[in-house]
């Protein structure tokens, strides 16, 4: 039976009739974001506790223009690794400028707010508790917003729409307020800088650095403006077009768009560009943004949940159906996404690789692969800076960095640099895209990024004579970050991911006719077996108290079989880690992804009650807000890995994996409390 998917998206459309501060909308194209308040727009910026952001793949700063610092003027550790040392850029006691300025930039620009100036009769400024008969609507299946609301008794109604081939917003505003001269349109502009060390601190951009930043007029005619910003050695462009009215410039960094005399309408355009924004209009945003939208949705995996008896079925849709919208837009564009996508700067806006795979990896599972496509083609252009950090640590191959601006430089950190997990995810994501498109052309794009990753792997792999098997580290730290790098050795999930991304580079080899690196096959032979006590998987072999003293951030081990087939893993030892996990983790300190990741170990150990249980635990770091947004913590209240991790999961769950034992369903309890419909979807490997 085809699934009626307009039903089964619309019946989730966001509606708020208060102003959600943790949960604001947004609207984008993949490349571009754009987040509301309750007016439609950013009017009420600074009462919002999740930033409201303007921001683009492409828009980015470096504070005092690019080379202000380098990697040279950093103290590196060096770092015993079997007979020789191996330098990392690790947190310096001294020369900080240059480790806080290397980690801050390059970072997302804050491109603007966007806004209404609205009045009260006396003439005193609305605010936001003031206003009344509030009701928003984020309508999925065209990707446009209607929020409406009163002042003083008077109506006003904004719709705000993206187009979805250009970076440009339409807005449309309707009130009799327009007229009596009581509402305008402004748009104003922040210093996009980062000064502070913490960027929990910095995700605000600061308004009171007016010299910092320029903001001209260099071209007006009627119905349009060029605006150009600028800031150190960046520059981008707005196009500001409209049908009726007058721009005033109103600050230094301020623009006002009045509504013409006589009327109660006000309709825009703004358009976003590094330089030369095109002209667009209402009409064609709007309509590019219903086309795309449908477009979207009558393609790839649908779901549906409405026949569950489970009181948590419908929950779960609404998470499935808003986690599907929210990384279309922020994690599906050409760059790997950082964890708040293009809503707010978290990490300075640097993007997380180690992540890259809860982002992306759902795409191709729910049957569009060209939104993990796009992405993709960044591996090949960091390539060459892969290949010398790998050199440069006495290393063959490419070692992929784990923070990363758009540039593709490793940022120093005290804990990233020595992570090792996000090496094997483009080789992992370059087998899914081939999956969905086989043919010499997926494996010509992508092979020098798996062999590349392959060669650094087994040279990265030391043999441990005592048992003829290879070693990962130390020094390392996990994907459960609380480990020491000196200390830590063989952690499951590193093991077995490295014995599968090797395996994946000999298929390439194979498929594409080409003599491959003999050493991949014999190191994924000899991995190390994942370290065990008691009959449970640890954290790594030097952790024997990892379910008392280090339970908690990543239960990372049973990823090794649930993200990945475990071909180095006893299902029955898996099976009690995962019940030990449920029951002594310290959830509050888990993360978004933890709760698929478990839930998808549940799954392939034919535990379907238990996937069910994860996935939809009763957790804050597994809580899901109005808006779809996976809530962590404050001033992390958006966690696109936990959206993305819901979807594989999902996907998973409903359509199985490679080898699974029964493909009806596998992940959901068949005792009649679910009822999953899906098309479109395509199994986990």
């Amino acid at each position: 039976m085809k699934l009626n998917r307009k039903q089964i998206v619309s019946r989730h459309n966001p509606v708020l009739t208060k102003a959600e501060t943790l949960a604001p909308l947004s609207i984008g194209n993949g490349e571009f974001g754009f987040s509301v308040d309750v007016t439609g727009l950013q009017t009420f910026y600074e009462d919002y506790e999740t930033p409201l952001g303007t921001q683009s793949n492409w828009g980015w700063h470096y504070t005092g223009g690019p080379g202000r610092c380098t990697a040279e003027e950093i103290v590196y550790q060096e770092f015993e690794t079997y007979g020789r040392k191996v330098p990392y850029p690790m947190k310096p006691e001294d020369r900080t400028e240059a480790y806080h300025w290397l980690r801050q930039n390059p970072h997302r620009l804050q491109l603007g707010q966007i806004g209404l100036k609205l009045k009260h009769r006396g003439g005193q400024e609305v605010q936001l508790h003031e206003l009344e008969d509030i009701r928003q609507e984020l309508d999925l299946w065209s990707g446009i917003i209607t929020s409406r609301f009163s002042v003083d008794g008077q109506p006003v109604t904004v719709v705000t729409s993206c187009h979805q081939e250009v970076d440009a917003l339409g807005i449309s505003i309707s009130s009799p307020l327009i007229q009596e001269g009581r509402l305008q349109l402004f748009t104003r502009f922040p210093a996009p800088d980062m000064t502070h060390t913490s960027w929990s601190k910095a995700v605000f951009p600061g308004w009171d650095q007016d010299e910092r930043h320029q903001t001209e007029v260099t071209g007006q005619e009627p119905g349009e403006a060029l605006l150009s910003r600028s800031m150190d050695e960046d520059r981008y462009e707005i196009r500001w077009t409209w049908s009726a009215g007058k721009l005033e410039r109103t600050g230094v960094h301020e623009l006002m768009l009045h509504g013409s005399d006589g009327t109660d309408r006000l309709e825009c355009t703004l358009t976003f560009a590094s330089a030369d924004p095109v002209r667009t209009t209402l009409q064609q945003v709007e309509n590019s943004s219903r086309a795309g939208w449908q477009s979207f949705w009558k393609s790839g995996g649908a779901v549906d949940f409405s026949g569950s008896v489970d009181e948590r079925a419908g929950e779960l849709e609404r998470r499935v159906v808003l986690s599907q919208y929210l990384t279309a837009i922020h994690s599906s564009g050409e760059l790997p996404p950082q964890e708040t996508g293009l809503m707010y700067n978290s990490w300075f806006g640097k993007a997380h690789l180690e992540m890259h795979w809860w982002h992306a990896v759902h795409f191709p599972l729910w049957g569009r692969v060209s939104l993990l496509k796009n992405s993709m083609d960044w591996y090949l252009r960091i390539l060459p800076l892969a290949k010398e950090l790998a050199v440069s640590q006495g290393y063959a191959g490419a070692r992929w960095p784990k923070m990363v601006g758009f540039d593709g430089l490793q940022s120093p950190s005290a804990v990233a640099v020595g992570l090792i997990w996000q090496q094997p995810h483009p080789m992992t994501l370059a087998e899914l895209i081939y999956r969905a498109e086989p043919g010499t052309q997926t494996l010509d794009r992508y092979a020098d990024i798996v062999f590349e990753a392959a060669d650094f792997m087994v040279s990265y792999a030391h043999l441990n004579p005592e048992r003829n098997a290879y070693d990962l580290g130390p020094p390392l730290i996990p994907a459960q970050e609380c480990h020491p790098m000196q200390g830590s050795m063989n952690p499951p999930y590193e093991l077995e991911y490295w014995k599968y991304g090797l395996e994946v580079a000999q298929r390439w080899a194979e498929r594409l006719g080409r003599p491959a690196n003999p050493d991949w096959m014999r190191v994924a032979g000899a991995m190390a077996r994942p370290p065990q006590q008691d009959g449970v998987y640890l954290a790594h072999e030097h952790c024997p108290d990892t379910f008392t003293e280090k339970n908690h951030d990543h239960p990372s081990m049973v990823g090794a079989l649930g993200m990945l087939p475990g071909s180095l893993v006893d299902p029955e030892v898996m099976r009690n880690t995962l019940k030990r996990v449920q029951k002594d983790w310290i959830w509050e300190s888990a993360w978004g992804w933890d709760f698929p990741m478990c839930a998808m170990t549940a799954a392939r150990l034919g535990e379907r009650e238990l996937a069910v249980d994860f996935l939809l635990m009763e957790a804050t770091k597994n809580r899901y807000l109005p808006n779809g947004h996976n809530y962590q913590r404050p001033g992390l209240s958006v966690y696109l890995p936990g959206n993305g991790g819901l979807l594989t999961a999902v996907a998973m769950m409903a359509c199985g994996w490679d080898g699974a034992d029964n493909k009806e369903l596998p992940g959901f309890p068949q005792d009649g409390s679910w009822s999953v419909q899906w098309e479109g979807l395509l199994p986990l490997l």
